[in-house]
C-alpha cells in the first residue's frame, strides 16, 4: 500500500515528536512526511537542513494549496486550532489534532460539526491526540476498575501540583497565558479525557479557580473543584502552581475495599483498606502507542483505536466548565 502523505503544521515540541514517530522504522512504510509549516522562519530553516526532501512553508494555506496531502497533524497553540482545522476539513483531508480540540466550547462545536460533515461527505477521519488511554498503566487501571479491584468507588481525587509553571521543558508565552494556557488546559485535559474513558461521563458540581491579582493575562495558580460521575460519585480536583516542593500529577481512587493510585502519570499502585499501597505490575508490551498508527489504520479502512472530535468536544465541555470559574 502506498504511504500516506502527511503534513505537520506547527514545529514545536509536539510537532517534532510526531515527525520522529512517523520516521520510525515501524511507521515509515505507512506514512511519509511530505511538508511542514511553522511561523518561525529560523526554525523552518533548521528543519530543512536536516530534512531536505520535505517541503517547508510559513503559510499553512499555501501548503494545502500546493501539496497533495492525505493527513494533516496540527500542533499549533490552541487558539489556532480552529482556523487550521476548518481549512483542512474544507479540503476533505484527514485531520489529527493536538489536544485540547479547541480554545473554546463554541469553536469545538463548530469543528465537530464540520468534521462530521466531512466524514459523511468524503470519509474523512478526524482524531484528537489523546494518548493516556493507550498507556500500559492506564490500560491496567481500567481493567482493575472494571474488575472492582477496590470495590465500589467512594471518591476520586485528582492532584495537579506544579512548583514551576510552565515546566522547565515547556518555556513559551502561550502556555502561561490565561487565553490558551495554564495547567488546567495543558495537563488537566489529559486526565479529564482519561477519566471519561475509564469512569464514564463527568459533570461539574462546583469550582473555584484563582488567578494572580496583579497579572490580568496570566493563567491560573490554583483550582479547587468537585466533578461527579453519572452515579453521583465525586471527583475532587486540587491544583496549585508556584510553591516549594515536588511536582505531583496523580489520581487516587478510593473504594469500599481498597485504594488504587496512578501517581505521576504512570506509577500504578494499589492496596486493601488499612494497608500501605504497593506497586502494581504493568506489562509495558501492552502499550497501544503511538496514536498515529491507529489514525493511519483507520484511514486505511482497518480497525484502530482513535478518539474523534466527538471525544474532544466532550472533554472540552468539562475543561471549559473549569476554565470559566472564578
Amino acid at each position: 500500500m502506498t504511504a500516506l502523505k502527511m503534513a505537520v503544521i506547527g514545529l514545536g515540541k509536539m510537532g517534532l515528536h510526531m515527525i520522529d514517530q512517523a520516521e520510525n522504522t515501524q511507521m515509515e512504510q505507512s506514512v511519509e512526511i511530505a511538508a511542514v509549516c511553522d511561523a518561525n522562519e529560523e526554525g523552518l530553516k533548521a528543519f530543512a537542513a536536516s530534512h531536505p526532501s520535505v517541503k517547508t512553508y510559513l503559510d499553512y494555506e499555501q501548503l494545502l494549496d500546493e501539496q497533495q496531502i492525505d493527513l494533516v497533524y496540527i500542533a499549533v497553540p490552541p487558539k489556532y486550532h480552529y482556523p487550521v482545522v476548518m481549512e483542512v476539513l474544507k479540503r476533505n483531508i484527514h485531520v489529527f489534532c493536538e489536544k485540547p480540540l479547541a480554545n473554546s466550547l463554541e469553536e469545538a462545536g463548530r469543528m465537530l460539526e464540520a468534521a462530521e460533515q466531512a466524514a459523511e461527505r468524503a470519509g474523512v477521519v478526524h482524531a484528537v491526540h489523546f494518548s493516556m488511554p493507550h498507556e500500559p498503566a492506564v490500560l491496567k487501571l481500567q481493567d482493575m476498575i472494571r474488575q472492582h479491584a477496590a470495590g465500589r468507588i467512594r471518591r476520586i481525587d485528582l492532584i495537579l501540583q506544579f512548583p514551576q509553571w510552565p515546566r522547565s521543558w515547556q518555556q513559551n508565552n502561550w502556555v502561561t497565558s490565561r487565553e490558551q494556557g495554564g495547567f488546567i488546559l495543558e495537563v488537566g485535559i489529559h486526565w479529564i479525557h482519561m477519566m471519561q474513558q475509564v469512569f464514564g461521563p463527568l459533570h461539574m458540581l462546583e469550582a473555584r479557580v484563582t488567578y494572580p491579582a496583579d497579572q490580568p493575562n496570566a493563567c491560573e495558580q490554583e483550582v479547587q473543584a468537585v466533578l461527579a460521575l453519572s452515579d453521583g460519585t465525586c471527583i475532587h480536583v486540587q491544583g496549585i502552581s508556584h510553591f516549594a516542593g515536588e511536582e505531583r500529577v496523580s489520581m487516587v481512587v478510593y473504594g469500599t475495599e481498597g485504594t488504587i493510585a496512578l501517581e505521576n502519570w504512570e506509577e500504578l499502585m494499589s492496596g486493601p483498606i488499612g494497608q500501605p499501597l504497593s506497586a502494581v505490575e504493568v506489562v509495558e508490551s501492552t502499550s497501544e502507542l503511538p496514536v498515529l498508527k491507529h489514525v493511519i489504520s483507520r484511514i486505511q479502512g482497518k480497525p484502530g483505536k482513535i478518539y474523534t472530535f466527538q471525544d474532544g468536544y466532550e472533554a472540552q465541555q468539562v475543561l471549559e466548565a473549569l476554565r470559566q470559574q472564578r
